[in-house]
């Protein structure tokens, strides 16, 4: 009976899901007397990719720097692989921090330093690593994002691409278990966004990180996430699976993923084109029409 009752609870033990590398619980953090955030419930879970999108000044970029710890929460809490931030000693929060990456909007590379010399920063501060194995894990970390080949340029001499690249580099340095995206393709051209979408999804598998993606670009997200949020004035309107979002219907959403109705392209019969018989003389005054000229022309052509 006993070996029975081990074995139910070993089975039970390894039925149960692994808990949500994060938990937002009733968040709100204001600016100025507004609410920025107002009331968000989120978690993400272990392995997912994760896309937050709403339009500009939804209050994004404001949950993602209360999730890294950067702003405070005026209310609720927020808990990143089960502690709660709030409640932690700046010790206790850099070892937080220690097991996340965040690739920021801007890239956010010191410029004095090499691309290799900023991949290189967190290995230097945060391990004992000998200088010979953080040069080998550089090059490991910028062969897995397309660049070893940048190894020793500047940060002015590589193009914007290259930058979040080096930047993303830099955010896996320490193998983390969770990745936050800042705008990940924010002024990246067509192709360019596609490279950076497959690194999400190739280190999203290879490394089974957890992944938040903060973003406007729709197409990226549809692409590149397994869950998402839609925000509209600081709480969450829309949350599952992008399926599911694209058939959401509530009207904000819906403008959000299909565009304001008064923004497409207006379509007007040719009739509506033609300037009316009376305008056409006044303009040309006397002078004969092309399509008058035509057949004269043509019919000397066919005479000569």
């Amino acid at each position: 009976m006993e070996s029975k009752s081990n074995t139910a609870r070993q089975s039970a033990k390894m039925a149960a899901p692994d808990p949500p590398v994060i938990e937002i619980s009733g968040l709100v953090k204001a600016f100025s007397g507004r609410n920025v955030l107002d009331g968000v419930n989120l978690t993400v879970h272990r392995g997912e990719t994760l896309a937050i999108m709403g339009e500009s000044g939804c209050g994004k970029s404001t949950l993602l720097r209360c999730i890294i710890g950067v702003h405070t929460p005026d209310a609720g809490t927020i808990k990143v692989f089960g502690k709660e931030l709030s409640s932690l000693a700046p010790k206790e929060l850099d070892g937080v921090r220690r097991r996340f990456g965040v690739l920021f909007q801007s890239g956010a590379l010191f410029s004095s330093m090499t691309v290799g010399e900023n991949v290189a920063l967190p290995l230097k501060e945060h391990t004992d690593l000998s200088p010979e194995m953080i040069d080998l894990m550089v090059k490991v970390k910028l062969e897995l994002v397309g660049l070893r080949e940048a190894e020793h340029l500047l940060p002015a001499q590589i193009s914007g691409g290259m930058t979040k690249r080096a930047a993303l580099a830099r955010a896996i340095a320490l193998d983390p278990e969770l990745l936050f995206y800042d705008e990940p393709t924010s002024g990246l051209d067509p192709i360019m966004t596609g490279i950076i979408d497959g690194l999400i999804m190739d280190l999203s598998r290879t490394m089974n990180v957890s992944s938040v993606v903060v973003t406007h670009d729709l197409k990226s997200a549809f692409r590149v996430a397994d869950r998402m949020v839609v925000l509209n004035n600081g709480r969450i309107v829309a949350a599952g699976k992008p399926h599911e979002i694209r058939s959401c219907p509530d009207p904000f959403v819906r403008r959000f993923i299909l565009g304001p109705i008064e923004a497409k392209t207006a379509v007007f019969p040719k009739s509506a084109m033609e300037k009316p018989p009376a305008v056409e003389a006044e303009t040309h005054a006397g002078v004969p029409d092309a399509e008058q000229l035509q057949p004269a022309v043509s019919g000397e052509r066919a005479s000569g």
